[in-house]
């Protein structure tokens, strides 16, 4: 059977990663969701709708009645941990009821998740989460986001997976959620300035042991799980599978960036960073970079609620070996690969 692919969330870090390894597959019909839209290719089609917009997502989804896969991997923003439910649940129940009614052939929707169902943003969570782990107090949309997914699936022939990444770190610009960029043009303007690369977050976290996932990793992780039918109905942790300890990756970072290293000083980058705009500015002239924003770089709150966790952030990854998927990452390797891609795109020097 031919399989295509609606990602929800193309221009994200995790979609637009997604669609990259569902092209290089060459066997997929592939078409991105977003509130942007994209420029199509031969082999993904985009179509920019409004997921909130219940009669819109309707009408301009209402042609894919061939569709094989959902990947879910939309987000928006909100102030405050109950203020995310409302918007997130919504986007996902107006996409998967304006689809899986008219598409007799799907066979799985991948729903993207994060450590948020552990209760990781709240504070020290038991680690190492596992997938059994018992729920935290509501309000939390992922979980809402599942119930809907096991509720609707039951009696149906297709799966549903929910997907746990640790903090996802690849390319993509005008992410709210993106780490490498955040160091990157942190170290890069600490640079430009002449000062010594300082972890700015708070004490405990310097030594906090931690991982994340790299977005290739995830999408390749992502599109195994959704086609394998051992694996549905099922949550999964993703982590590159190693562990590690801001106070040995920074010496790391500095290094790549030819800085020194001081001793870590508590600091919002959301505050410190926030007049560096004209500075920025300069350095694309300078340097003869990619003009692109200063609010496009960076998300220097995302930054500094990472570096805020003074507490160890991990889950239990076994499950996902145990389904026969094999693949792992170095993670000092992956950062310095992510910053070499930076450089090359010329979006920092």
């Amino acid at each position: 059977m031919a399989k295509k692919a609606v990602v929800v969330g193309a221009n994200g870090i995790i979609g637009g990663n997604l669609i990259s390894h569902l092209v290089e597959l060459g066997d997929w019909e592939i078409i991105g969701l977003s509130r942007r839209g994209g420029a199509p290719t031969e082999k993904v089609g985009h179509i920019a709708v409004d997921l909130l917009d219940t009669a819109e997502v309707k009408a301009k989804l209402s042609h894919l009645t061939d569709v094989t896969h959902i990947f879910y991997a939309a987000y928006q923003d909100r102030p405050s941990w109950a203020e995310l439910v409302p918007p997130n649940l919504a986007m996902l129940i107006n996409a998967v009821n304006a689809i899986e009614p008219i598409a007799p052939d799907l066979q799985h929707i991948s729903l993207m998740q994060g450590y948020k169902v552990y209760g990781a943003h709240l504070g020290p969570f038991k680690t190492p989460a596992r997938e059994t782990d018992a729920n935290h107090m509501p309000p939390e949309f992922n979980i809402d986001q599942q119930d809907f997914l096991e509720a609707l699936q039951k009696g149906k022939s297709w799966t549903w997976s929910a997907l746990r990444p640790s903090v996802v770190v690849g390319f993509a610009l005008g992410n709210p959620m993106n780490l490498a960029s955040v160091i990157a043009v942190y170290a890069s303007i600490s640079k430009e300035l002449g000062i010594p690369l300082r972890f700015p977050g708070k004490p405990g976290a310097y030594d906090s042991l931690l991982e994340v996932t790299d977005a290739g990793l995830l999408a390749r992780a992502t599109v195994f799980i959704a086609t394998n039918r051992h694996c549905g109905n099922q949550a999964f942790n993703i982590n590159n599978g190693d562990l590690f300890r801001w106070s040995e990756m920074w010496p790391k970072i500095a290094r790549f960036f030819d800085l020194e290293v001081a001793p870590p000083l508590p600091m919002s980058l959301n505050i410190v960073m926030s007049d560096k705009e004209d500075l920025w500015n300069r350095m694309i002239e300078k340097h003869g970079l990619a003009k692109t924003p200063y609010k496009d770089v960076s998300s220097w709150g995302f930054g500094d609620a990472v570096f805020g966790w003074d507490y160890d952030f991990f889950a239990d990854g076994s499950r996902l070996r145990r389904a026969g998927f094999y693949e792992y990452i170095d993670t000092a390797e992956m950062f310095m690969r992510v910053f070499r891609d930076l450089q090359e795109r010329r979006i920092i020097p």
